[in-house]
């Protein structure tokens, strides 16, 4: 059995992986921990690593948890980081979002501020039905302020353009959010949160990307 510590997405927690099978694995979910004021993605990666307990783990990061994921394998030695709907380096990352960054644009989100699941926000991330729009909104609403300003801001400022080994890439082609450029392994039609609308394709693909 293989050790698979999972890092959901930016506004996201445990509950977006409930509709995943990983077989018989050892499954360890990653909690976000409260970022420290000024605090770096790198430096936030490293304290993240502390919640490894196994040597050689394999990383599973969905969207903002794979850019985590990616800075995590920096630190320590993995056996295969997979990452869904998630990028490898800044190339992946969509223009509007580096613009966002450039002209600083995020920083007006006021300090208060929550994502609330809308007709728009249904659209961006892919969801269509009833069970999947209230999962989505009980997410966003639980999420903590203080962390989504200070993700968002590691998102659009991200800047890594190392390539590590031994990373495998599950991504929907019509992900309107980080839209697909390639990926080892393609889901036709998945969009963002395919994790949950398409979740016995994602399973399937993860079982093959542990062993890839």
């Amino acid at each position: 059995m293989k050790n698979l510590y999972l890092l959901s997405g930016l506004g996201a927690d445990k509950r977006v992986f409930n509709f995943l099978d990983f077989g018989n694995h050892n499954i360890h979910h990653i909690v976000w921990i409260r970022p420290l004021e000024n605090e770096s993605l790198s430096e936030y990666a490293k304290r993240l690593c502390n919640e490894i307990s196994c040597p050689y783990p394999i990383l599973i990061g969905v969207s903002f948890g794979g850019i985590v994921a990616m800075e995590m394998g920096k630190f320590i030695k993995t056996e295969k980081i997979i990452l869904i709907s998630s990028a490898r380096t800044r190339k992946d990352i969509p223009l509007r979002f580096k613009l966002t960054g450039k002209l600083k644009l995020h920083k007006t989100i006021p300090p208060s501020f929550k994502v609330r699941n809308n007709p728009v926000q249904s659209w961006l991330f892919g969801v269509k039905t009833t069970s999947e729009k209230e999962l989505l909104t009980s997410i966003l609403l639980d999420t903590d302020p203080y962390f989504l300003r200070w993700a968002i801001d590691k998102l659009v400022c991200w800047k890594n353009e190392d390539l590590l080994e031994n990373v495998k890439q599950i991504h929907g082609t019509k992900d309107k959010i980080l839209p697909f450029k390639k990926a080892e392994f393609v889901i036709e039609g998945g969009e963002h949160l395919m994790i949950v609308s398409r979740a016995n394709e994602v399973s399937t693909m993860i079982k093959k990307a542990i062993y890839d």
